[in-house]
């Protein structure tokens, strides 16, 4: 039988009354283990229950009472271990006074942040496709600031926070790491798994670290993927340890006392709508990348073949690849020449004929064999189990190969998804292509 509100409430109060004992009695690992029962008990009571604003605010009240009262267990137990820790080295030692000025934990927070900083990603803004005035704005926001400081002076200054929003596999994060390769600062990639932790206010501390970092090493970019796992709509059913990251989020973005001026906040999102409305008012810019045009696809087509790719496509038939392929994103696009290039290859199993043809490379045999069809003039009728591996020629890839991975290959975009994305462009941004 399902639990309802009440019980929850009464298992509360009674993981509460076993804290306070446990408190007294200075069984301090054992009552924060309690306090945070409790949390967990009355928190669902008021997520699952229905209630008055009145009551929920008052257990909400009692929740915070007893989170605070774990938090401080928890500071203490570090004090302890720390100072057991100094009397046993002896007071000497680095170690003892890395110790005392500060603390241990946010240390190796920070070293987990400078170990995310981005120093080869190897791809250029050459290397993206299309998104020209993407580019435009992210090379004003990140390159010119860098470049030419004395242009960004007094009311002129550059973006603070960049949102890249669009459907999946347009090419969000591999233009932040176009930006990685291109400009001259700092580029720190993280993802909400970075910062969430299950102890209770390490997640504010990795916020507040990973912004620390940045302002260390200004100019910096933050890069954050998928940032609407993150800072989601703020309402009354989430966790209030999800309330305070989004708090310190937007605190450490844009609040009081603090200063982010060679700091540039870059994010990406398949979900915009989604956000937070504060969280969206730090992102100035709001950059849709859509999904590539007719011409942008056929270029698409052609690098994801690979330039030293065998294949037997007219200049002309690439026109007809994009043009087949309408609603398909880079990523799709990518995975249908993935499929293509399998193709050649099961033919192969099958194959009972080939031919001699001039080898075109300078090393290796001067002949090889390439399978055809029976009716071809210079078939000979051969196994693969008859001839060398490195006599055999990699058989071409042909339209029909990739027409036949078109069709077997949809794409991962629908038509809501899409309306979806173009309401959200009209409302609170602008378009990227």
């Amino acid at each position: 039988m399902a639990s309802g509100p009440n019980d929850y409430i009464q298992k509360g109060i009674k993981s509460a009354e076993q804290a306070t004992a446990e408190d007294k009695a200075q069984n301090y690992e054992v009552a924060a283990q309690h306090y945070m029962t409790a949390a967990e008990w009355l928190m669902h009571a008021v997520k699952y229950g229905a209630m008055n604003d009145a009551m929920k605010q008052n257990i909400r009240a009692k929740v915070n009472s007893y989170l605070k009262r774990a938090e401080e267990i928890r500071d203490m137990s570090k004090s302890n271990s720390g100072k057991k820790k100094a009397v046993a080295d002896g007071g000497n030692s680095k170690d003892n006074k890395d110790d005392e000025d500060g603390d241990p934990d946010k240390r190796k927070m920070m070293q987990k942040f400078e170990g995310a900083i981005v120093t080869d990603p190897n791809v250029s803004f050459a290397d993206v496709i299309g998104l020209e005035q993407a580019k435009d704005a992210l090379k004003e926001a990140v390159i010119l600031p860098v470049k030419f400081p004395q242009l960004f002076q007094g009311k002129r200054k550059p973006w603070a926070g960049i949102l890249l929003y669009g459907p999946p596999g347009t090419g969000k994060s591999y233009l932040a790491k176009a930006i990685a390769t291109e400009c001259k600062s700092t580029f720190i990639s993280v993802s909400s798994s970075d910062l969430l932790s299950k102890w209770l206010g390490e997640s504010e501390k990795g916020v507040k670290c990973l912004f620390e970092v940045a302002r260390e090493r200004q100019p910096c970019i933050v890069f954050i993927d998928e940032i609407d796992a993150l800072c989601g709509q703020r309402n009354d059913t989430e966790s209030e340890s999800s309330r305070r990251v989004k708090t310190e989020f937007l605190v450490q973005m844009q609040g009081v006392g603090t200063d982010n001026s060679g700091v540039l906040v870059l994010a990406a999102t398949n979900i915009p709508w989604a956000l937070d409305t504060a969280i969206r008012r730090r992102f100035e810019k709001r950059i849709y990348i859509p999904l590539p045009g007719i011409n942008e696809r056929a270029a698409m087509f052609k690098t994801h073949l690979g330039t030293s790719t065998f294949h037997t496509i007219r200049d002309n038939e690439w026109m007809q690849l994009a043009q087949k392929s309408e609603h398909y994103s880079g990523a799709d696009i990518g995975v249908v020449c993935r499929e293509a290039l399998l193709r050649p290859i099961r033919r192969l199993g099958s194959a009972t004929h080939f031919k001699r043809i001039p080898n075109p490379k300078t090393d290796g045999p001067r002949e090889l064999w390439l399978v055809c069809s029976p009716g071809d003039p210079n078939a000979v009728e051969l196994t693969l189990d008859q001839m060398n591996s490195e006599e055999l020629c990699e058989p071409p890839v042909s339209i029909s190969d990739m027409m036949a991975a078109l069709t077997t290959q949809k794409p991962t975009v629908g038509e809501s998804d899409l309306k979806l994305q173009i309401k959200f462009t009209q409302e609170f941004g602008q378009e990227g292509s």
